[in-house]
């Protein structure tokens, strides 16, 4: 999958992960994103379209400062199977620059 912010870093292709995108960057770095972290991803652009930069530059930091990241849509089943990454969520890298999207939907209400 090709991700738009993430155009001019190289794409790894990697079969025992392939529904997830493996980028690296120049200095060594790799991380993946896995397909929900980016459906995630596109409600924080359809919300905050503005502060989309400052989300990428906090998702490349990290990788600078952990050297090994996945990107996940859940930690308690991740889509990558790796080992020695970390595993991250959308809200581990937008809570701390406090931007929000909040989660409207819920149970429905029938069957009380």
């Amino acid at each position: 999958m090709n991700y738009v912010e993430f155009k001019d870093i190289k794409q790894i292709k990697d079969d025992n992960n392939p529904f997830s995108t493996l980028y690296e960057l120049e200095t060594g770095e790799r991380f993946y994103i896995e397909p929900v972290f980016y459906t995630m991803f596109c409600g924080f652009k359809d919300h905050h379209p503005d502060k989309i930069p400052q989300i990428v530059e906090a998702m490349l930091k990290t990788v600078r400062d952990n050297k090994k990241v996945v990107f996940t849509g859940n930690y308690d089943c991740p889509l990558t199977k790796v080992e020695e990454y970390i595993f991250l969520e959308i809200n581990d890298i937008t809570d701390p620059l406090q931007i929000f999207v909040e989660d409207k939907s819920r149970g429905s209400d029938y069957g009380d």
